[in-house]
């Protein structure tokens, strides 16, 4: 029972309760208590959430992360008990929203930030998947623009003259597309040649079987149909040996074309492919470096951005969410709700003490600030007096000093006024006596000017 009594107590002072009003209204501990556990439930989940939040966007080690998620807790109790402390009961109901909406919007925003990490770690299957067909989309869309870029915008035709160029090598060059014509006309050449030699190849037939006499007239011999057969077939080998000639001349013209065709391409690939693989490199390394960011790049912003496509094409899951942050934010707004909805009920016992013990240390602090004011002005009339007495004493000792200068001032102006004393007459060397008068005369003025002192009496300074 002491333990569970402990334990209320420190919930309860968490929840903003005063240890010396509990003695007095044990009645409002379980309340208290209840606040404080609330405001431990809104701490365990803000420790979550930045936990979570951590190791999403900046890939904290989880040790760590739970760590600093630690203080983001102490963060939010510390400013939830802020909340509830500022809250005093108060009659009014407009003060009371004067101060409830405030404090209950701080809370939802605070509700926000601390709903959002948990919210993603929720569906974070969803959003993995979701995230990676947003990486695909981008590396693709990135490879286009790569493409329509200036710098590789020949880019494909420089692959296709390329692959043009190793046909026509590899072919000798009759791959070459500006030899057709030249082909075409061998392969006219040709045809007519074919043409011809099998024209000659039938006229020879009917000259030997007219000879043979197994077709035409049928008569055997050398006879007048044999000879006109004859001489079509002779006059049809003079047009074949034409016609090999020109088809002679023909392929001798393809073969240079070719040949030429061949070399001019073997001299361009070299350069092409060297200028193909450049860019190619280029365009590589660039997809490269924007992949390595893209796969990267599953931080909170991305995540929100998933669950956001998810939500619009799956209203299941938008609904799912809505309800799961709605959830968090409540959790994390009910302390403040909690008090705002006490405050508005009449004064408990404990409100009524409360106001009596402030009214009562206001009554003694002013009491207290009375008495420090009296004692403080005693003082100083004190030192007042003190510091007047001395300087009477001052002014009583110069008036005593100057008094004393006017007497020998006076003294002084006596002894010049008296006559001076006549010298005696002079007499003769043997008998007479030394004239001693002005020695005797300042000896008597010396004391007349200082008075004798006798043993045992004190000179009194006119101070």
């Amino acid at each position: 029972m002491a333990g569970r009594r402990r334990l209320q107590d420190r919930l309860a002072v968490l929840g903003g309760a005063r240890p010396d009003l509990l003695e007095a209204a044990p009645g409002a501990r379980p309340r208290f208590a209840a606040l404080g556990g609330v405001l431990l439930s809104t701490g365990g989940l803000a420790v979550a959430s930045a936990s979570f939040a951590l190791h999403m966007a900046l890939g904290v080690w989880w040790p760590f992360a739970l760590l600093l998620g630690l203080g983001w807790g102490a963060v939010v109790v510390n400013l939830d008990r802020m909340l509830l402390v500022g809250m005093a009961h108060d009659a009014s109901l407009k003060r009371n929203l004067a101060l409830a909406v405030p404090r209950v919007g701080l809370a939802l925003v605070l509700g926000v930030v601390v709903a959002t990490p948990l919210t993603l770690q929720v569906f974070h299957k969803e959003i993995d998947a979701e995230i990676a067909v947003m990486q695909a989309e981008a590396a693709d869309a990135y490879r286009e623009s790569l493409e329509a870029d200036a710098r590789f915008a020949g880019l494909e035709d420089l692959r296709e003259k390329v692959a043009l160029e190793q046909d026509v090598v590899a072919t000798g060059g009759s791959a070459d597309p500006a030899l057709l014509a030249v082909q075409a006309e061998l392969t006219a050449k040709q045809a007519a040649y074919d043409a011809a030699l099998a024209t000659q190849r039938d006229l020879e037939a009917r000259a030997q079987c007219e000879l043979d006499g197994t077709c035409g007239t049928g008569d055997a011999g050398t006879g007048a149909a044999y000879l006109q057969a004859r001489a079509a077939a002779d006059a049809q080998a003079a047009v074949v040996a034409s016609a090999r000639a020109e088809l002679d001349d023909a392929t001798r013209g393809a073969s240079d074309a070719e040949s030429r065709s061949a070399d001019l391409a073997a001299a361009s690939l070299a350069t092409d492919s060297a200028e193909l693989a450049r860019l190619t490199a280029e365009l590589d390394r660039l997809q490269a470096a924007f992949d390595s960011t893209n796969e990267g790049s599953g931080g909170i912003l991305m995540r929100l951005e998933a669950l956001d496509r998810l939500s619009e094409r799956n209203a299941t899951l938008a609904a799912a969410k809505f309800m799961l942050s709605l959830l968090f934010m409540c959790v994390e707004i009910l302390p403040v709700l909690m008090k705002v909805l006490l405050n508005f009920g009449p004064p408990s016992a404990y409100d009524r003490l409360a106001a009596l013990r402030d009214s009562g240390d206001v009554d003694i602090e002013e009491l207290q600030q009375q008495s420090r004011r009296t004692v403080a002005e005693a003082k100083e009339e004190l030192l007042v007096m003190a510091e007047q007495e001395r300087l009477d004493r001052q002014k009583a000792a110069i008036r005593t000093r100057h008094l004393a200068a006017l007497a020998q001032a006076q003294v002084d102006a006596e002894e010049a006024a008296r006559p001076v004393p006549q010298a005696a007459p002079p007499v003769d060397d043997a008998g007479r006596i030394w004239d001693t008068g002005p020695i005797r005369l300042a000896r008597s003025a010396a004391r007349t000017i200082r008075p004798t002192r006798r043993p045992g009496t004190r000179v009194t300074s006119g101070v």
